[in-house]
């Protein structure tokens, strides 16, 4: 089952709470909902880091954190989801989001795109609009897709899970 793998890896209550770097958050970190695997704080976990992993900006898990601890998400599930976007997934994602963008905008300027920092410093006048406003928008698409996603997901497998209890039982 998802949840005991999940919660195998997931880092220790205590010791998050407990942590010096941490200390800011103060009492937010005892919300029961931060920490615990339910289809309510899971589905909400799944918006908040798919969001989050869209945005085009440095220190997205800091974000995703904040976000969720005003959504009453799991915490470790938020912040981890956020590594979707990684040096590998980054590059094709946000060149989507940009599309997306500059499509919604109206845009029709396409700019020759290069693997280069050299471009993209002479280009980010061009293309910061079109990428933020692109990212949200996808962002919020795929929050909104996951977190139903995932709701329907969970309540299929209790369902499933029922009726193959309910099924041992019979047999006895």
């Amino acid at each position: 089952m998802p949840r005991k793998l999940i919660k195998k890896y997931m880092p220790n209550e205590d010791t998050l709470r407990n942590h010096k770097h941490l200390s800011w958050m103060g009492s937010h970190l005892h919300d029961p909902n931060l920490w615990h695997m339910n289809r309510k704080s899971v589905s909400r976990a799944f918006a908040v880091g798919i969001f989050c992993a869209f945005l085009p900006i440095p220190m997205q898990m800091l974000v995703a954190a904040v976000m969720a601890l005003f959504a009453r998400s799991n915490l470790p599930i938020s912040v981890g989801l956020v590594w979707l976007t990684n040096p590998v997934t980054m590059p094709p994602i946000f060149y989507t989001t940009y599309q997306v963008g500059a499509w919604l905008l109206g845009s029709n300027e396409l700019l020759e795109f290069e693997m280069t920092m050299e471009w993209i410093t002479e280009s980010i006048s061009h293309i910061w609009w079109p990428l933020l406003f692109g990212s949200v928008v996808c962002g919020i698409i795929a929050a909104i897709a996951a977190y139903f996603t995932i709701r329907i997901c969970w309540a299929w497998s209790v369902g499933k899970n029922w009726q193959n209890r309910q099924k041992r039982r019979r047999c006895r």
